[in-house]
């Protein structure tokens, strides 16, 4: 008989879970949401049984991730790597970026490409963030807590962009401490990158344990929300799903990746 060993992959239906907000800043969350959801989508473990990682590639092999979890939490712990007509792109997170906001790519990379993008900017700014596009090109979108941003930014003009998202705190000493920070390569497929600041910009508050998060004094948790036979049920109906929408896109046609539409910038602020 297998013991029972007292571990973070519990069962949900072993803890106490509180509704916790903001949602950027409520730690990693359970890794198993997004592992496990692309292992019911028929991606494959390459991981190796007796190492801290997991490794998984799409069964095309046009997608891979990356589970590697460091000494740090705000370093790299998450890289995922793809594929766009002929070019590689590349994007990595840190520990603490929260599960349900990483997840909103991931899960589009199970889905058909939509047919149209919505705008980044335009997600942001319409949940109350601050825009501002820069004379060289560099854009930039403020959370109205001022701790969480994204920007998209170039070192030299017309040289190639990335895309970087981070929360951060003002330290003592004058300078800044991350929290967890992101790193998008702007030859990602747009619908990714949009997928993506809609979860940034989501309001929703997200389940954790009891001071099951990196900085107690950032958040409020209430001992509300779905608990561990919701929780429970929620991550199966997830697993459903990404079954489904993974043999719904395996019987659609490979569309024609269209280039990224300049974001567009009305209703928006103008630093110089």
């Amino acid at each position: 008989m297998i013991p029972y060993l007292l571990t973070r992959a519990d069962d949900p239906r072993t803890r106490i879970w509180f509704e916790t907000r903001p949602r950027h800043l409520a730690g990693g969350g359970d890794p198993r949401r997004i592992t496990q959801t692309l292992r019911a989508a028929g991606w494959k473990s390459h991981s190796d049984p007796d190492y801290p990682h997991v490794a998984l590639t799409s069964p095309d092999y046009q997608h891979s991730l990356l589970l590697e979890p460091g000494t740090a939490s705000y370093s790299a712990w998450w890289r995922i790597c793809g594929q766009n007509e002929q070019r590689r792109w590349y994007t990595e997170f840190g520990g603490n970026t929260p599960v349900e906001i990483l997840s909103a790519l991931t899960d589009a990379l199970l889905r058909p490409t939509p047919e149209t993008t919505p705008d980044v900017w335009a997600a942001l700014t319409s949940a109350g963030w601050t825009y501002q596009h820069y004379e060289n090109g560099n854009e930039t979108a403020s959370h109205p807590d001022g701790i969480l941003s994204l920007r998209r930014w170039t070192v030299e003009p017309a040289e190639r962009f990335y895309w970087t998202a981070e929360a951060v705190l003002p330290n003592g000493g004058g300078g800044e401490s991350r929290l967890w920070s992101a790193s998008l390569d702007d030859r990602m497929p747009p619908h990714l990158l949009a997928a993506f600041a809609g979860a940034l910009a989501s309001d929703e508050p997200v389940q954790r344990g009891m001071y099951d998060v990196p900085h107690n004094h950032l958040v409020t948790q209430e001992q509300r929300g779905p608990q561990g036979e919701e929780l429970a049920a929620a991550h199966e109906d997830r697993l459903k799903s990404a079954l489904t929408a993974a043999r719904k896109t395996r019987r659609m046609p490979s569309p024609q990746t269209q280039p990224a539409a300049a974001p567009s910038r009305r209703n928006t602020a103008v630093h110089r």
